[in-house]
């Protein structure tokens, strides 16, 4: 299972969040710097109203929805990079997740302490991504060396390797994280096992107070520290920012869904922050969702986007891929306007498709396979 790790300063909510998002009490939440020590762990329920929709459709019995983890890690301080505070525990366990939740504290509250005294969003990213740019720097420069040995015998992998090297040391030196230089396909697969901090995909939430959250989540360039994040981290960092309010998200997490629902429609909140965000890194980490659905159960399950109909069947079980004949589709928006799978039919709308079909994320499927 692909993981998302959620990052941050000392006291920034990353914790807070953590425990929101898995409706645990797993993660400590306290007022002093490294309350979290070793990385907390938990399965996260991608949100998704199709599943509930497509239930009533076929009077399934139950439901059974898409899952990530999340990883709560150690707070980071400036010089983690040279094993300040916590800083190589922390590094390594951001090494080990797929992508990155940057927590940034955009609240003003003088009973929770700030490392660094004020309420600055930009400079704390700076100084997270700092360190893990000078991380990085530090292992290209020794992936060079060793590349540079090898080239010399007419090692192919070796020579690719110390090409991309040269390339990714200037531009880690200027300050910029690995995922925004611009790279070949070929690099890109390259990078991919040099395992740098700075080249995982990266999603910046905002956590702004309680009685905020409702005008920001409706315009959030109306707050301008969130302003300020956003469009900071679009520039810099080729990345997007969302808004939540971990105080109110850890409340939310108590309360049955019912209750919660019409809690936040007393704040004038049309959607949990949470849920915008377990929705958001599910994307960033390149997934999608395709769904089965009959009497027995309505399932979501997760596949890489572009990826081709035998490998999607194959995600169920590895004899769907080998046998695979055909797939019956149907997206789910002509599926619900429809009302039935006779009337898509009908309609033209649903389908068989072959082996090169590359999957949509909503589509609706009964595989065919023989073994």
């Amino acid at each position: 299972m692909l993981q998302a790790g959620i990052v941050g300063l000392p006291n920034v909510g990353k914790s807070t969040l953590f425990n929101a998002v898995t409706r645990t009490r797993k993660a400590e939440a306290a007022n002093y710097p490294f309350c979290t020590i070793e990385p907390n762990q938990g399965v996260v329920v991608v949100p998704d109203d199709r599943l509930s929709v497509l239930s009533q459709l076929s009077h399934s019995q139950k439901l059974v929805p898409a899952t990530i983890e999340f990883v709560d890690i150690a707070g980071l301080v400036k010089g983690a990079s040279q094993g300040e505070g916590l800083g190589n525990k922390f590094l390594s366990h951001i090494r080990e997740v797929d992508a990155i939740v940057h927590v940034v504290r955009c609240f003003e509250n003088g009973d929770i302490t700030h490392v660094d005294g004020t309420i600055d969003p930009i400079r704390d990213i700076e100084v997270i991504n700092t360190e893990l740019i000078l991380a990085d720097l530090e292992a290209v420069t020794r992936r060079k060396e060793r590349s540079e040995k090898r080239a010399k015998q007419n090692d192919k992998v070796a020579k690719a390797e110390l090409s991309l090297c040269e390339k990714l040391l200037p531009h880690l030196d200027a300050g910029k994280p690995a995922i925004t230089l611009d790279l070949s396909d070929e690099e890109k697969k390259t990078l991919k096992g040099f395992f740098l901090l700075s080249s995982k995909p990266c999603i910046y939430a905002c956590n702004v107070a309680e009685a905020e959250l409702a005008a920001v989540s409706k315009n959030p360039d109306s707050h301008p520290q969130v302003a300020k994040v956003r469009e900071y981290v679009r520039h810099a960092h080729s990345a997007s920012a969302c808004v939540v309010s971990a105080a109110i998200e850890s409340e939310l997490s108590e309360l049955p869904q019912e209750d919660a629902k019409a809690y936040l429609a007393d704040l004038g909140v049309d959607d949990s922050g949470v849920n915008l965000l377990i929705r958001s890194v599910y994307s960033l980490l390149g997934l999608q969702t395709y769904l089965t659905t009959g009497e027995k159960e309505t399932r979501a399950w997760t596949i890489t986007k572009g990826m081709k109909a035998p490998q999607a069947a194959g995600v169920i079980h590895g004899d769907f891929e080998r046998g695979f004949i055909a797939a019956q589709i149907v997206h789910y928006d002509d599926l619900v306007a429809l009302g039935s799978e006779a009337r898509a039919r009908e309609a033209g709308k649903l389908r068989i498709e072959g082996k090169e079909y590359v999957m949509r994320d909503g589509d609706v499927v009964e595989w065919r396979f023989n073994v």
